[in-house]
């Protein structure tokens, strides 16, 4: 897959999940020329550690448009990019168990739809159970939106970047970055283990790595490192057409479309170890939060409990204060702009959140109001972290 790589590129994307991969073919697709440097390859980490999820609902009102934006996009990807995404829109439901969530989900299905998205309140278990038969009585109420979905992860990613190749992209996977270098301010190197660069502008998609990369500028996000469980199943008979979320976010399943279950747990406290399994890098789940995450999925789907698992693996988040991402130039630097910090919930955007980096990279307009997103937003903010949705 990889071309020989260029020393001073227009724009040097470091990172090769979503974020980064789209980025590239929207330069490649402007004219310029680009290289994608990862230690492993497409979504090695967050963007294919995610449930995948496609949605809108349960967003942020700044990420709301970019939500809706990226959904229509979805919907014709595989032909933009010329192969499967897997991309499947099959509804998303969050469940209420409790007096309390009841009350939580109504307020968001009010609040979303006045902010324009399609959106209703299922208010008891029968009208929850014609989208989802195999609901288990614990659910009191949900909420639907027809419009969200999920897709392949690893597909999605590898076909952005083998588009962005073949229109001129250069993608280094195999190859880590280990410092940037800046003077009179700019960055006028990149140093990897194999060779150095000097590109006109860089983007820096590195997730929860975006720091050890930012640090030595002066720079940084401040980012919380958690970690979800991830559970797979070999292939089963069918127990869930939408994506399933409930209101505390502390678990979310989907079925893929080949019958296997895919689940997260909600956010723990970060425990694991990053290692290499086959080239890729993996995160050793904790046996504790592997049987809660299980029963938490069968307490509200029963049939979960007897399917077999096939593999399972944990997730680091790059989470910021109010779980909205960085995306913006650095202050100070001319030539860097930082796309990280998407907090669990990047995935489903990636079209539209790429694209808007790079524009950003390429000096042009972004397209999108992302004022909710600027680098220095952290320095005037206070009080508790935002609550988290992992789904999307």
């Amino acid at each position: 897959m990889n071309h020989p790589t260029l020393a001073t590129p227009d724009v040097l994307v470091i990172g090769a999940g979503i974020t980064g991969t789209s980025a590239a073919l929207e330069i490649a697709r402007a004219g310029g020329s680009v290289e994608v440097i990862d230690t492993y390859g497409p979504a090695a980490m967050a963007s294919g550690w995610t449930l995948a999820g496609v949605r809108q609902s349960g967003r942020h009102p700044a990420e709301l448009p970019l939500a809706l934006a990226a959904v229509e996009l979805w919907q014709d990807l595989h032909e933009d990019l010329g192969a499967p995404t897997g991309y499947r829109r099959s509804g998303n439901l969050r469940l209420a168990r409790t007096d309390s969530e009841i009350a939580t989900i109504r307020a968001l299905v009010e609040d979303q739809t006045r902010a324009g998205l399609q959106l209703s309140f299922l208010p008891d278990l029968s009208s929850v159970r014609e989208i989802a038969p195999a609901l288990s009585d614990r659910v009191l109420a949900a909420s639907f939106c027809p419009s969200d979905g999920h897709a392949d992860p690893l597909a999605t990613v590898t076909a952005y970047a083998t588009r962005a190749e073949n229109l001129g992209a250069r993608l280094a996977f195999g190859e880590r970055v280990l410092r940037l270098e800046a003077e009179g301010g700019r960055i006028v190197r990149v140093v990897t283990d194999r060779r150095t660069l000097s590109p006109g502008t860089v983007l820096i998609a590195a997730g929860f790595l975006v720091n050890e990369l930012l640090a030595p500028l002066g720079h940084g996000i401040p980012l919380r490192r958690p970690m979800v469980t991830v559970l797979r199943s070999v292939p089963c008979a069918p127990l869930l057409t939408p994506v399933l979320g409930v209101a505390n976010a502390n678990m979310a399943a989907r079925q893929e479309n080949d019958g296997r279950m895919r689940v997260t747990s909600g956010m723990e406290e970060w425990a694991g170890e990053i290692v290499e399994t086959g080239g890729r890098p993996t995160i050793r789940p904790r046996m504790r939060a592997l049987g809660e995450t299980i029963a938490k999925v069968a307490e509200v789907l029963p049939g979960f409990a007897e399917v077999e698992l096939a593999e399972c693996w944990a997730g680091a988040l790059d989470l910021t204060p109010d779980a909205l991402p960085v995306i913006d130039r650095l202050p100070g630097l001319d030539n860097a702009v930082v796309a990280a910090g998407f907090s669990g919930h990047g995935f489903g955007i990636g079209p539209v959140t790429g694209p808007i980096a790079a524009r950003l990279a390429l000096g042009r307009d972004p397209g999108h109001d992302v004022s909710a997103f600027r680098y220095g937003r952290f320095a005037a903010q206070s009080g508790p972290d935002a609550p988290l949705t992992l789904h999307g």
